[in-house]
């Protein structure tokens, strides 16, 4: 496993399939279907272009960017009353202290043992992104997988048009365009299912301001409060409205933008015990 910011061998997996699906769609797929001396076929080669341009430039920033690391002043105060949450150990019941950064942990941050360093809001650590998803990176991540989930279904339907409208008389060979067409198209259908199962995955955890840590960990905390009679609450869950903004930012017209960043220093968070900032 590399340090994060290395190129590895799963990155350079991911690069290869966009290239190989690129090449495949703009060279193979769209010049056997419209031509690409067509308006058509030129309008789709850009766009496709377009959208092969915006996945490699927000992979490689979710790859290169700091999920958040803990400020090394960081010491929670019991006495704040603007914190009326504090996330204590299992058992013991003392503030959580990572032994092996030497640091308290603020709300929502874990110890990654791949990267080996707490991670602010750490969501789970990418082994294609060889990197932590974390509170800095996670709305790129997020943009990233929407724009790969586009990117693959415009290219099925660019695939199958293309395989359709082949010459019927083609000697197929393994360097035939059917040949790579077809294994395109093979290789496309699981990988855009699996991008759209974790698209989803992440939509739905946003819509409830969770952490895939965070859902785990409710989960086992669901339960526990189910056996003693209690009603278990995810501190953070704001409503949809307040969760869509405290990831993806307060412009919704921005949302969907890669440059936008999400609000919040990672150290301190919004809960449902708070004052209502129209109130405060």
């Amino acid at each position: 496993m590399g340090r994060p910011g290395y190129v590895t061998v799963p990155i350079l997996s991911v690069l290869a399939a966009i290239g190989y699906v690129y090449y495949t769609t703009v060279f193979l797929a769209i010049p056997a279907w419209l031509g690409l001396t067509t308006a058509a076929g030129v309008a789709n080669a850009a766009a496709f272009t377009a959208l092969a341009a915006a996945c490699v430039a927000t992979y490689a920033v979710a790859v290169l960017r700091e999920p958040g690391s803990v400020p090394a002043s960081f010491v929670p105060d019991v006495e704040d009353a603007g914190s009326p949450i504090h996330e204590i150990k299992r058992k013991g019941g003392d503030l959580r202290y990572c032994q092996k950064c030497a640091h308290y942990k603020p709300p929502r941050a874990h110890h990654c043992r791949v990267c080996k360093r707490c991670v602010l809001k750490m969501d789970h650590h990418c082994i294609w992104i060889n990197n932590c998803v974390g509170h800095e990176n996670y709305k790129i991540f997020l943009i990233f997988v929407l724009y790969a989930v586009v990117a693959c279904l415009y290219s099925m339907v660019l695939i199958i048009g293309g395989a359709i409208h082949l010459p019927k008389d083609e000697q197929p060979g393994s360097d035939s365009p059917r040949t790579s067409i077809i294994v395109c198209g093979v290789l496309l259908c699981p990988l855009a299912l699996a991008l759209m199962v974790l698209l989803v995955w992440h939509v739905y955890l946003i819509l409830h301001n969770k952490t895939t840590i965070e859902y785990h960990e409710g989960v086992r905390a669901m339960w526990l409060a189910e056996k003693a009679g209690n009603i278990y609450h995810h501190p953070y869950n704001l409503g949809v409205y307040e969760n869509l903004i405290s990831v993806l930012g307060p412009n919704m017209f921005c949302w969907l933008c890669p440059v936008s960043r999400n609000i919040g220093n990672g150290v301190r968070f919004r809960t449902s015990y708070d004052i209502p900032l129209s109130k405060a």
